[in-house]
């Protein structure tokens, strides 16, 4: 894909003052991309990210994807290793179990903390945009079942009301992006992610916290199992299908 950074108009002191303001969004865009070739696989773990190459498929200039891969790897996606440059993060079995312990226990704890009851309008929100989940998974749409299921959590965890809480719950959910892959193409997990956000829904509608949490919780094992399962990770704490809360309800 082309993104021309330059507007293309007559108006030259238009296009001056919109320069800046067009080069953030193509900065924008390139990291987006990148962050969601990084979760479909389409980038693997320790592949090197070239910079002249990213620049050819984004018709950009070096400082932009600069800018870029120095955005990912704040955002723990991207590592520079030396003499070899920019590379997609990987992680090593240590680093996945500590990983997920730091997201269980902010997710968790963010469960607890979503009002009960909701606002008919908050939990008519996440129906929305549940139902896009929906139907990205039955058209296996993996572009938009990631950011639908992004929107999802993200959404459930900003009735927290508690923005430290919802920054450290995206910052932590970013450093698992090179995990969502394995699956996002482990057999039948999509619908089995799909179900339990229908469960936490109906949890939240119920005011059933203890359910709320427990689903927050099993929901990010199932995720981590797929990832060890695939990297050949031995862990003894079952398979996906064993913890999910779907398979149990």
């Amino acid at each position: 894909m082309n993104i021309t950074i330059q507007p293309q108009g007559e108006d030259k002191q238009a296009e001056g003052a919109q320069g800046p303001r067009q080069e953030a969004d193509t900065l924008g865009l390139v990291v987006s991309m990148l962050e969601e070739d990084i979760v479909l696989g389409r980038l693997h773990p320790r592949e090197r990210l070239v910079e002249d190459d990213l620049m050819r498929r984004f018709s950009v200039k070096r400082h932009v994807i600069r800018q870029a891969l120095s955005d990912l790897e704040q955002m723990a996606v991207v590592e520079r290793v030396p003499n070899r440059g920019a590379m997609v993060r990987a992680y090593a079995a240590e680093d996945i179990q500590q990983l997920y312990v730091v997201r269980e226990l902010v997710e968790t704890q963010a469960a607890r903390l979503v009002p009960m009851p909701m606002a008919k309008g908050d939990v008519d929100d996440l129906k929305r945009v549940q139902t896009v989940h929906d139907a990205a998974v039955a058209n296996g749409d993996l572009g938009l079942v990631f950011r639908s299921n992004v929107e999802f959590h993200n959404l459930l965890f900003s009735k927290t009301g508690n923005r430290y809480l919802i920054d450290a719950i995206k910052q932590f959910g970013m450093m698992t992006h090179g995990i969502r892959f394995y699956c996002l193409t482990y057999p039948g997990y999509l619908e089995q992610a799909r179900r339990e956000h229908w469960l936490m829904i109906e949890a939240i509608e119920s005011c059933d916290r203890p359910s709320l949490v427990r689903l927050c919780s099993q929901h990010l094992l199932a995720s981590r199992l797929c990832y060890e399962k695939a990297a050949g990770i031995r862990t003894g704490a079952g398979t996906p299908a064993e913890a999910s809360p779907a398979a149990t309800t």
